[in-house]
């Protein structure tokens, strides 16, 4: 039941607010820039992330938010990130994870990655429906969020996209591209990723529409999607 008891510390409404700030910015974040998002007291606000980190939700950790180190840099402050838990109920109890592994297992090793792709497209294209495909970066964020993944939009202009560029020794992201926070099947695509990180491009690649403005491409990030979106005239990979 510590599945249940940790979404449970959720149910208070400042609580929900301070955790999905956090989950939002992909980064390390203070307890003062939390309650400033939250609209709360630090105290308040540094009492509930406690709670989150306490629950595993949250991880916590310490830094000097200044940048500076050395005789008046200041004291180190504590800021919090997304837990790499996993944490999921259902009741009555199921297993559908051990399944997806067991059937990954099976399909990779009897070399049915072109098959679960074609399935995967199909049921992307499924899930679109008779809508038309996305019509630009916007409308894609949309359709993605509504399937769990979190996306945000990086690129030139766009502080998040040239701090991550520099720190792959890069100018910064070339064009605007979508990318992803959550993969909705992380816990098998680290055991099995070639097979499910081309079904997860298949997927998308039916969902957001093959031949529309956006393309789905791979383009892996450690502790993201390994999928990006970008305007299908960036051509040039």
């Amino acid at each position: 039941m510590e599945d249940i008891d940790a979404i449970a510390v959720l149910q208070d409404p400042v609580r929900r607010r301070l955790y999905e700030y956090v989950v939002a910015q992909g980064r390390e974040v203070g307890r003062n820039e939390a309650a400033e998002a939250a609209g709360v007291a630090r105290t308040l606000a540094a009492h509930h992330l406690d709670k989150l980190t306490e629950a595993g939700l949250l991880e916590s950790g310490s830094r000097r938010l200044t940048g500076r180190s050395g005789p008046g840099a200041g004291r180190p402050a504590k800021v919090y990130t997304r837990a790499r838990a996993e944490w999921s109920v259902s009741l009555p109890a199921r297993d559908y994870r051990t399944a997806a592994e067991l059937l990954a297992e099976a399909a990779e090793q009897a070399g049915l990655d072109a098959g679960l792709c074609a399935a995967a497209r199909r049921r992307g294209e499924a899930l679109r429906g008779a809508a038309e495909p996305c019509g630009g970066l916007e409308e894609a964020m949309e359709v993605l969020a509504a399937r769990g993944y979190e996306p945000h939009l990086e690129g030139v202009g766009n502080a998040e996209g040239e701090a991550a560029g520099a720190a792959a020794g890069e100018a910064g992201t070339a064009a605007p591209v979508v990318r992803m926070r959550n993969c909705p099947f992380h816990a098998v695509a680290e055991r099995f990723p070639p097979l499910v990180c081309g079904m997860n491009l298949a997927l998308l690649e039916g969902l957001l529409g093959a031949d529309g403005p956006v393309r789905a491409r791979m383009d892996a990030r450690p502790g993201e999607c390994c999928v990006v979106v970008e305007d299908s005239k960036n051509n040039d990979d």
